[in-house]
């Protein structure tokens, strides 16, 4: 009786242990995003370092060590779905939105959105489970953010 009495008040355990590859799968997703025009210019570097420390609160060093991880793995994938896997599994509707939404700003942050960049959209929004609308309003809240002509 005593042990479910502490198991009531007792802090929540983690129920899902790939919360701590979500950081990984974010920063995979916005530098495949940010490859998809067949460069990876500095503005996009630093557009992803930026997103990366806001949305996880890390220091400038993790940001750019989870980018050099994440630049890795683009580097040696051929395929999308693993990627997406996790944020799917692990995010809730709200944050994969916010995930369209930084991944749009990393595509638009150079100013040309090119047709290899807007297919990649379409398919990671279908990968993730985010209407073609909800992408559309993530792309027109990234171009409001970075002060773009819609």
């Amino acid at each position: 009786m005593l042990e479910r009495l502490r198991a009531l008040f007792a802090p929540p355990a983690n129920d899902n242990p790939d919360d701590e590859g979500v950081p990984r799968a974010v920063a995979t997703l916005l530098i495949y995003a940010a490859h998809a025009d067949g460069r990876f210019a500095d503005v996009e570097r630093e557009t992803v370092t930026r997103l990366l420390m806001r949305q996880f609160d890390l220091t400038p060093e993790a940001a750019r060590n989870l980018i050099s991880e994440a630049d890795s793995e683009v580097a040696e994938s051929v395929e999308l779905y693993g990627f997406t896997k996790a944020a799917k599994d692990t995010m809730t509707d709200e944050e994969r939105l916010d995930l369209m939404e930084m991944m749009w700003e990393v595509i638009l942050v150079d100013g040309v959105v090119d047709d290899f960049e807007a297919n990649l959209m379409r398919r990671l929004a279908g990968l993730m489970y985010v209407s073609d609308r909800d992408s559309g309003e993530a792309r027109k809240r990234a171009t409001a953010r970075l002060n773009l002509a819609p």
